[in-house]
């Protein structure tokens, strides 16, 4: 019979010697252990004697036998494939063999490593790695039976859908019945252990739990007021989940289920509390939240708003008592990674109803508590909600806001602006009546003693900015920007870091009207610069980028120039060009440069240098790379398509003077590289800056369009809307100035433009890119565009009844008049929505309306007085208004 393995003295020596090092604190120490470890890795062995430390060596402590675990779980995520089979065979054998290990340490550390193995593709490869666990279950051994659950729930977390192939035979079919007896096991782990498994397959609908639902349910609400705050908690997830997958099952017992869910929301435990909170953000997402919830409400608001208030630890963690750390400076853990929003071409609206500000709610006030907590949830929760109800939450809640609002005890206080923020969205219609009370009230909370007060204000306000902006200055919007000014110079970091990030949203919802008010705000955000510390610079860019959208060219003026460039100047000449703080300045920077046009001319040209430096760099790591990637590193991309951005910012602001920038760079070799960068955001920027070098100097992209066209044809692909949205535009653009001589690259981009603007679904923004492309190919090209007519007119006119007039809209419906005049019969049978298209112009110029006449009359010719008049009279009031307006008298 073969001898089992067994370790050598002096390499077991050597080993433990290693692991014990290896918990030293010190860095030298810890590097020469990693090498140590790299050069061990070459023996075959090795592996053998970390299972054998793991599972056998009693003698040593058990920290030191679970290091050993964890770092052979690390040479099997990363080496697996490369052990000799008999090792595979020894450490497969050890760890069953293990399961059961008194110590839960070293269970746990078992279970981590036959999941980490199972998931390299080993459970088709382990068939008794089942069977054993299932069977350990029923072990008499409380040991055995709580290690083995605690593998299976590993294996079940990482391994969910394979459990549910046939690719091993549906275990499931066996599983989950032997999970659900184990609902009502007499510890508490080992149910705990149970429901765990089981609420792995609910979200994908299992079947094999599908078939056992009742029995699942009956088994849950068996648990619902188990004494363990483990079990109590999985039992809310469990929930939570089956009302997204099974609520048909729930319905019977909703009732039951919300009295459930209200009690646990306030669960002595916090962990508990928040499972059930979760509750009623999915409940809020089902068409029966409003009948299901509506007699609840009277409990489940104000549970709701005392689940905002910051907890002991949470004030402790947050430094609430410290209310200046101005002068102290950042750690770099404490700042969150930024990501770029790479520029997309976008189209005015007649009517801007600021309601697409995608906000992320601001339930961040807190980012050092950045992960979800109660508080966060029950403000989401509450938000989600004032969204279903609307106004029928208020008579529930405006005497929870009277109580909380005006509160001695800060922290409820505090709780209470929280709520106000949360339904201002939602119920923002019934709260105006109340405004003009609490907004004052509110400006006066920002000079509040509590730092975190004065934070939780700012955030709040700016959720009512948008009322703010639409009365008189004197009366709110002044008051609110003097204080909140005040507030981005606090002396509180965090308090900081919400004045800005809510005086950016005042500025997109205020645009031109801050005009009158530019030198103060300028004053006071470069002020800003020389005082704050490193994550709030950060914001600061943000702010000064917003602004600079806002206001626009009314940015440009000496004054403003010479406050607000010399310190982006500075913070642009200290950055190395491998600092993600580039990020944020050059977005920031890009900003400005569009704002203030010819103002921004004496700064230009190092701007344009570095960036396009910045994206010849990128591009040779990139290729570096794919030739070499042992060698040489991939790049960050962010680093080009900032720079990209940065340059279309240049583009679009400097428009003709950018000519001379251009003509002394390699920039449009470097643009057909990135138009084929396998990263859709870099193909994206590019696709932008194309556009705009196209409005600004089309002499330097005319040689290169035989090769741009047929790039910009094959990614006209709405699976990357970005992508497919700037490549359209750019598309339109280049027509405009190329003019007859678009014709040969029609083939290569018409079918596919009109498979879009019919495709369903389809973002509003893309369809009026796309129709306006398809407009300006019909305006340069009638005779190649007009025969295709009927498949797009309709959708066409629909897609651009909304925007405001403008350039854009302009070329494209002289191409489409010019279509109608070349093909009248593609037009026929929706002759209707042309009129109303028509009808969306406020102000056409003469030749246009000229155009349009003609056209109408045409037809009203072609049909013969009464079938116009039969047709006419089929039009909406508002529609026979717009059209008398828009054209001669016809109808």
């Amino acid at each position: 019979m073969k001898m089992a393995w067994q370790p050598q003295e002096e390499g077991l020596r050597q080993i433990l010697q290693l692991l014990k090092e290896s918990q030293s604190p010190d860095t030298a120490t810890q590097r020469a252990v990693q090498q140590k470890l790299e050069e061990l890795n070459k023996f075959p062995d090795f592996n053998n004697y970390l299972i054998f430390v793991l599972t056998k060596l009693t003698s040593e402590d058990e920290p030191t036998r679970s290091l050993s675990g964890l770092i052979l779980k690390n040479n099997v995520k990363a080496h697996f494939h490369k052990f000799l089979p008999a090792v595979t065979e020894f450490i497969k054998q050890e760890c069953l063999s293990a399961v059961g290990d008194p110590s839960p340490l070293i269970r746990a550390t078992v279970g981590i490593l036959i999941t980490t193995i199972a998931s390299k593709g080993e459970l088709t490869t382990w068939p008794e790695l089942l069977p054993a666990l299932c069977s350990m279950l029923d072990s008499q051994d409380y040991n055995v039976c709580e290690g083995s659950f605690g593998a299976l729930q590993k294996i079940c977390e990482d391994s969910s859908e394979l459990l549910d192939s046939d690719a091993l035979n549906r275990p499931l079919n066996i599983l989950i019945p032997k999970f659900l007896q184990f609902f009502k096991h007499s510890s508490s782990k080992i149910r705990s252990h149970a429901i765990a498994c089981v609420n792995q397959f609910i979200i994908n609908r299992t079947q094999a739990l599908m078939i056992h639902i009742d029995s699942f349910l009956e088994n849950l609400f068996h648990l619902a007021t188990d004494d363990d705050p483990d079990v109590r908690k999985n039992v809310c997830r469990a929930l939570v989940m089956l009302l997204e997958v099974r609520m048909d099952r729930l319905i019977p017992h909703m009732h039951n289920i919300i009295e459930y869910m209200l009690m646990r929301t306030q669960d002595p435990d916090e962990g508990v509390a928040l499972e059930a909170c979760e509750f009623w953000l999915s409940l809020a997402e089902q068409p029966i939240c409003k009948e299901a919830l509506s007699s609840h409400l009277t409990r489940l608001v104000p549970i709701l708003v005392r689940g905002m208030k910051y907890s002991e630890i949470d004030i402790i963690l947050l430094k609430g008592d410290v209310e200046e750390d101005e002068m102290i400076p950042d750690r770099e853990e404490d700042i969150r990674p930024r990501f770029h929003k790479s520029r997309t071409h976008t189209i005015k609206h007649s009517e801007e109803n600021g309601d697409d500000n995608e906000d992320d709610d601001g339930l961040d006030d807190d980012s050092s508590l950045s992960d979800w907590n109660l508080r966060k949830c029950s403000a989401a929760a509450l938000d989600v909600l004032a969204n279903v109800f609307r106004e029928e939450l208020l008579p529930v809640l405006v005497p929870i806001l009277k109580e909380t609002l005006f509160h001695q005890e800060w922290e409820i206080k505090e709780s209470g602006i929280l709520a106000l923020g949360a339904i201002a969205e939602g119920c923002m219609t019934g709260m105006i009546p109340h405004l003009t009370e609490l907004i004052p009230y509110l400006i006066n909370c920002l000079s509040d003693k509590k730092a975190l007060v004065r934070a939780i204000t700012c955030w709040t306000l700016s959720r009512y900015s948008h009322w703010v902006v639409s009365q008189p200055h004197d009366h709110y919007l002044k008051p609110l920007m003097t204080e909140l000014l005040k507030r981005v110079l606090d002396g509180n970091k965090r308090v900081q870091e919400a004045a800005c990030s809510a005086f950016a949203t005042l500025e997109e919802e205020a645009c031109t009207e801050l005009v009158p008010y530019l030198g103060f705000i300028l004053e006071t955000l470069v002020f800003a610069f020389s005082k704050y510390q490193h994550k709030n610079l950060l914001i600061l860019y943000d702010a000064i980028g917003t602004l600079a959208d806002s206001v626009g060219h009314h940015l440009n003026k000496p004054d403003y120039i010479n406050l607000l460039m010399p310190p982006l100047i500075q913070k642009w000449n200290i950055l190395k060009d491998e600092d993600k703080d580039l990020f944020p300045l050059l977005e920031c920077l890009s900003s400005v440069a569009t704002a203030l046009q010819s103002g921004f001319l004496p700064y230009c040209e190092p701007v344009y240098r570095r960036c396009v430096s910045l994206v010849e760099q990128t591009l040779n790591q990139h290729i570096a790379n794919t030739q070499n990637p042992e060698q040489f590193e991939a790049p960050d991309k962010d680093f080009m398509i900032v720079a990209l951005d940065l340059l279309s910012g240049l583009a679009e602001g400097l428009n003709g003077h950018i000519e001379k920038l251009v003509v002394h760079s390699n920039i449009m070799q470097l643009l057909y590289q990135c138009m084929q960068d396998p990263m859709p955001e870099v193909r994206q920027s590019s696709f932008a800056l194309l556009g705009d070098l196209t409005k600004a100097c089309f002499q330097h992209v005319l040689p290169c369009i035989s090769d741009f066209l047929p790039i910009l044809g094959q990614n006209l692909n709405p699976e990357f809307i970005s992508v497919c949205n700037n490549a359209t535009w750019a598309i339109g653009e280049i027509s405009v100035k190329l003019g007859p001589d678009t014709r040969p690259y029609i083939p290569l981009v018409l079918n596919q433009l009109i498979v879009i603007i019919n495709k369903p679904n389809t973002p509003k923004t893309l369809l009026e890119n796309t129709a306006i492309t398809i407009g300006r190919l019909g305006y340069v090209c009638p005779h190649d565009v007009a025969p295709l007519l009927q498949q797009f007119v309709r959708q066409w006119c629909t897609s651009l009844r909304n925007i405001r007039d403008n350039e854009e809209k302009d070329s494209a419906f002289r191409g489409m008049c010019q279509m109608i005049t070349v093909n009248p019969a593609g037009v026929v049978q929706e002759f209707i929505f042309f009129c109303d298209a028509v009808a969306s112009w406020v102000n056409p110029k003469d030749d246009l309306k000229e155009m349009f006449n003609k056209i109408l009359h045409g037809f009203k010719n072609q049909v013969g007085e009464e079938n116009w008049r039969k047709f006419s009279d089929q039009f909406p009031p508002q529609l026979k208004e717009n059209l008398i307006c828009t054209t001669i008298e016809l109808l």
